[in-house]
């Protein structure tokens, strides 16, 4: 299969309003001119999504424009006593892209630049009216790619989709949560970050999975994905080892039908990524306004596997904490 990297900037979408091309990129390189957009606006879409996680605690956080509504998701998860709070606010379209225009921000991101990404957040209820507050900010370490990828949906020629994923933040702060705080570490505690644009189809799946740690003095980080979208150029799929990316072409994602929280496992066409998925909890939810919805089903846990390096040589990784998401958007 033929994986179009491009190393110079380029359009994302013409001036008729088409794809220019399907492309991944291991830096910005791709600029998307909003007023080229020619789709409906109900079916256009622009999510951040930031996980962040230490040896006991992870946490989504997830704000999402999706053109008929927007709304912000949070999920707080223990890592030790399997337990999952979480709380979804619907507001009507932002006015500001996917920031909030009010003064009281429950939930924000700040991108101080390509190295320095800032969350804060303080809601008062979050499941059994606990409150969750605090400050992390995320660095970009050893100065780490990141895999930027372009495409659009089969017979849709006024569709796109721009993702940009970022798996391998190193974390500072502290969450406050139960009365109890809970630090994050830099170099020990870990952060990932999947940016999406968007003018979609009218249904859309889509599944995702990453994760990132420390495994023998280096740190590995991956994220995978496929949905509906015409992936006959270009994949989502990456691993890095020390921010240094590594494309992947197809990668098999395989789930029994009982049930998602038993074991997954993963395979790329060439055998170069081989893992399973241990689950430990899961997240769902589903927010609908009128004839549309997006609903979410997060399942968070532990990758151990197999990577086949560069140079032939096997790296093992064990216990790499870590999610697997299945999408639905109408």
């Amino acid at each position: 299969m033929i994986q179009n990297e491009v190393e110079e900037t380029v359009n994302v979408l013409s001036e008729e309003g088409e794809l220019c091309g399907a492309y991944w990129a291991r830096e910005p390189l791709f600029v998307l001119d909003q007023s080229r957009i020619w789709t409906a606006r109900r079916y256009c879409t622009f999510q951040d999504v930031y996980i962040i996680f230490s040896n006991s605690f992870l946490f989504v956080f997830e704000m999402c424009d999706n053109g008929a509504f927007s709304f912000l998701h949070v999920s707080a998860v223990s890592l030790l006593d399997r337990h999952t709070l979480s709380k979804t606010i619907k507001f009507p379209v932002f006015s500001d892209g996917i920031h909030f225009s009010s003064k009281n921000r429950p939930l924000e991101f700040i991108v101080m630049d390509d190295e320095t990404h800032i969350i804060k957040v303080d809601i008062p209820q979050i499941g059994n009216n606990r409150r969750l507050r605090g400050e992390v900010v995320l660095f970009n370490p050893n100065n780490a790619q990141s895999l930027y990828m372009t495409a659009n949906w089969h017979d849709e020629k006024k569709s796109f989709k721009l993702i940009r994923s970022s798996p391998w933040w190193s974390v500072e702060g502290v969450m406050q949560f139960e009365n109890t705080d809970l630090p994050f570490l830099r170099n020990r505690a870990w952060g990932i970050y999947y940016n999406v644009k968007m003018a979609r189809s009218k249904n859309d799946i889509h599944y995702w999975a990453a994760g990132c740690g420390m495994q023998d003095g280096r740190q590995f980080a991956f994220s995978i994905g496929y949905g509906g979208e015409n992936s006959s150029s270009c994949t989502e799929n990456a691993a890095f080892v020390n921010g240094i990316l590594i494309k992947l072409e197809y990668v098999t994602f395989q789930v029994s039908p009982v049930s998602m929280l038993s074991v997954w496992s993963f395979t790329s066409n060439n055998k170069q990524l081989t893992m399973n998925f241990y689950p430990l909890q899961i997240d769902k939810y589903s927010i609908f306004f009128l004839n549309h919805s997006d609903s979410a089903q997060r399942v968070f846990g532990f990758f151990s596997g197999v990577f086949i390096l560069n140079d032939g040589s096997e790296f093992h990784f064990n216990k790499l904490c870590g999610v697997v998401e299945y999408r639905r958007r109408t």
